[in-house]
């Protein structure tokens, strides 16, 4: 990374770690949050509606989505329900769902892509490959597809901001995380090469990694870790309103941690 480019990087990095949520960053936007029912997209989601935003939640099972439903549509503007299986969803779901939001909002403000599945712990020599393969199509290439569906949406928006998560063995190999590991080192290759094709058109593209955080694919990945010792969902969403906000706008490119 260039001088100037290490210190957008890091101006970028203060400005989300200081942001103060405020409601005219979100009014009128429509967020769409992958992952929603539980964890960190859940709790992003539930800030999303408190602020104002019309959010889009996603999962893949209908009675998660209608607990939740029922539980943020008091908290500020009706959200929408979006049930897709990213596992086993072929074009034409990616298509209802684009028609369906093209059909009452006409536009897509903001995608968080934050569902995804740990997978194996074991070393590659040992993994199952059809676990493999099912980790890097649910991590990595259904939120390829789904991106690519909701281009036409996101071009309608003044200010389309794209976010991922990814995570501490997403730009670094570590032992036994296999699947894993690789599609995030996949999702933030995919996160660069977004943010670059389409910084002239005005669609930016960030990655955010939330850094230790009391979930419950932590506590697969760590079973033996104490839960207490972990930041909540809720005590790092910041950095993801900032992003999906309007208060980073011209903000592309770039690597977050949630917990720096």
């Amino acid at each position: 990374m260039s001088e100037a480019g290490q210190r957008a990087s890091e101006t970028a990095q203060r400005d989300a770690a200081s942001y103060e949520p405020a409601r005219e960053d979100f009014t009128d936007r429509v967020v769409l949050v992958t992952g929603a029912t539980r964890g960190i997209g859940r709790a992003v989601a539930t800030a999303l509606v408190r602020l104002g935003a019309t959010v889009i939640l996603h999962g893949r099972r209908a009675g998660a989505l209608d607990a939740l439903y029922q539980e943020l549509k008091a908290l500020g503007p009706e959200p929408a329900v979006a049930e897709l299986d990213l596992e086993r969803a072929q074009g034409e779901a990616y298509q209802q769902l684009t028609d369906a939001i093209d059909s009452r909002y006409g536009r897509l403000d903001a995608l968080l892509h934050n569902a995804g599945i740990l997978g194996d712990l074991s070393a590659i020599e040992d993994y199952d490959i059809g676990l493999f393969q099912r980790v890097l199509h649910v991590n990595l290439t259904a939120p390829f597809i789904l991106t690519r569906c909701l281009f036409p949406l996101l071009e309608r928006s003044d200010d389309p901001s794209l976010v991922f998560t990814t995570s501490g063995v997403g730009n670094q190999g570590r032992a036994y995380w296999g699947a894993y590991s690789v599609s995030k080192f996949g999702t933030e290759g995919l996160a660069q090469i977004l943010a670059v094709e389409n910084e002239s058109r005005g669609l930016r593209c960030n990655l955010i990694d939330p850094g230790g955080t009391r979930t419950g694919m932590r506590r697969s990945a760590y079973p033996a870790e104490d839960p207490a010792t972990l930041a909540a969902p809720e005590d790092i969403v910041g950095p993801y309103l900032w992003l999906l906000g309007r208060a980073s706008r011209g903000v592309t490119g770039l690597r977050i941690e949630a917990q720096a």
